[in-house]
């Protein structure tokens, strides 16, 4: 199913003559306006310690409750990306970030209260005070450090974290020599 497909109302004017325009969008036939379907912005963090060991989580909550992710989540308005990944690994793991630098984005579908919600996953490599230990908190049930040698991506449940992981490990072992 579309996701605006879930929309029947105008969100201007409540009119139910609220049609589709284009693929990406819908018209209200009453007011004129028309709304687009874009992605959510959203961000995960790799953070590795000084022990080449990778910071990740357990989700705690559903999509894909009890298996693995990186920390992150939505950005909220007003905020930069930056901002967003700084402040969801504080609230998820009780870390401040100290440095945050892009590396790429994924598109994925996040099937969040019964529909599915696109996003743009933005990747970060960030920084923590080294020797900074976690603490699970939010909406993770709990977050530890792997050594990047023996992470297993089918363990993560959300396929753009998948994706990344294989991206970030390919990068890694060029760099490291596999280690």
């Amino acid at each position: 199913m579309h996701p605006l497909e879930k929309f029947l109302y105008c969100p201007v004017c409540g009119s139910k003559h609220f049609a589709e325009h284009n693929f990406k969008s819908k018209k209200c036939e009453n007011c004129g306006f028309t709304y687009y379907m874009n992605p959510s912005a959203a961000t995960a963090a790799f953070i590795v310690n000084e022990r080449g060991e990778l910071l990740v989580e357990r989700r705690g909550k559903e999509p894909a409750k009890g298996t693995l992710d990186l920390p992150g989540g939505f950005i909220d308005n007003e905020e930069t990306a930056e901002e967003g990944v700084a402040r969801e690994i504080n609230e998820e793991t009780g870390l401040e970030v100290t440095s945050a630098r892009y590396m790429f984005s994924l598109p994925n579908i996040y099937h969040y209260s019964g529909i599915d919600i696109h996003t743009l996953d933005i990747f970060f490599h960030c920084t923590v005070k080294a020797g900074a230990e976690p603490k699970a908190d939010d909406d993770a049930a709990e977050c530890f450090w792997v050594p990047i040698g023996e992470i297993h991506t089918e363990l993560f449940g959300l396929r753009s974290i998948r994706r990344a992981l294989h991206l970030f490990l390919e990068k890694w072992n060029g760099e490291h020599g596999g280690r």
